[in-house]
């Protein structure tokens, strides 16, 4: 098997597909070593002075994450992330400056199985996002439980990822200066079950939660999309009525309880193209940053004001995506669908 995927790849395919397989395994990875040695070294070994040092510092350090974290230039600049980035390849352009002086909520649509095109354009530099937007510093938005976890944090921070909670938003938005742009995925994971190649539908109907903040803080929103982000794996949703649907839907409920995820069944390709496996398969991924919609500062906004904002939004969600869909592959019929 080793063989025959190297005999018929050349390097470059090798590092790009290794870039990719590693993204998930090593969140899994340095998650597992705090979380399974942290409490074997406190209770069966004469090392439990590490694990309790670990938890001083977590508890000396909780605080940080939100507010601002700890980036690491060096972290986004990774060759690592060249490979990830061609292997799609992913590509991330502008429509309109974003003024330094202002601060902005980026909302980012589709979600996809893996943000995969969100993640290379806004946690790492290799599409060029300080070369694109001088002088804004862009901050992906994620769950907050990450942040728990020793190393993963520190991982994570480094990229420039914040927790989604409202305090880490609002003191970004307000207590941190000009020129913060927070990157959040308004359809979450919920959004992850209507991505199916070819659809273009975005959880976002009753997603009011980001324009609330926007108000709250006076942050422009800005809309962007993803195009290809819904085509790099193929999602299998079995008929209703089948036993395969029911172990599906009990499956995906009791992910969805415990850890706030929703587990889709999905398929891509394997080490060799053509081949099955997981790996997304090698589609372009467009992401295209829109033009922002100024957004006045109210303290405690009402619902007709949020109803509003939000309406607007929609609309500019929209009419960014009809003005680009056909250049990134889709058809001049095709629409946005929000549910």
């Amino acid at each position: 098997m080793a063989i025959a995927f190297l005999s018929r790849l050349n390097l470059q395919e090798i590092l790009q597909t290794l870039s990719v397989l590693q993204w998930v395994p090593v969140y899994i990875f340095i998650g597992a070593i705090p979380i399974i040695l942290i409490p074997y070294f406190l209770v069966f070994t004469k090392f439990w002075m590490v694990s309790v040092l670990a938890l001083a510092w977590l508890a000396y350090d909780w605080n940080t994450h939100s507010q601002g974290g700890r980036r690491s230039a060096w972290v986004r600049n990774w060759t690592i992330w060249k490979y990830f980035r061609n292997y799609f390849p992913v590509m991330l352009v502008k429509t309109h400056d974003l003024s330094p002086r202002q601060n902005y909520i980026i909302a980012s649509h589709p979600h996809g199985i893996l943000p995969y095109g969100i993640f290379i354009n806004f946690a790492t530099e290799t599409t060029g996002f300080a070369r694109i937007f001088p002088a804004i510093t862009p901050y992906i938005a994620t769950l907050e439980g990450i942040f728990w976890i020793p190393i993963v944090r520190e991982y994570v921070m480094s990229m420039g990822v914040c927790p989604v909670s409202e305090l880490a938003l609002k003191y970004l938005l307000t207590q941190k200066g000009s020129g913060n742009a927070v990157v959040i995925v308004v359809g979450g994971a919920a959004e992850a079950l209507l991505c199916h190649p070819g659809a273009s539908t975005v959880f976002l109907k009753q997603r009011k939660g980001f324009v609330k903040v926007a108000l709250k803080t006076g942050a422009y929103l800005v809309p962007s999309y993803s195009f290809g982000q819904n085509e790099v794996h193929n999602q299998e949703t079995f008929p209703e009525g089948t036993w395969k649907r029911f172990f599906q839907k009990t499956f995906q409920n009791t992910f969805k309880k415990f850890l706030g995820l929703n587990f889709c069944t999905f398929h891509g390709r394997g080490l060799i193209r053509g081949s099955w496996g997981f790996l997304p398969f090698n589609h372009p991924i467009t992401t295209v940053v829109g033009e922002p919609l100024p957004i006045p500062r109210i303290k405690k906004p009402n619902k007709e004001t949020v109803d509003k904002y939000h309406a607007l939004y929609i609309n500019a969600l929209r009419k960014l995506f009809d003005e680009h869909k056909v250049q990134y592959g889709l058809s001049e019929t095709q629409e946005l669908t929000i549910v």
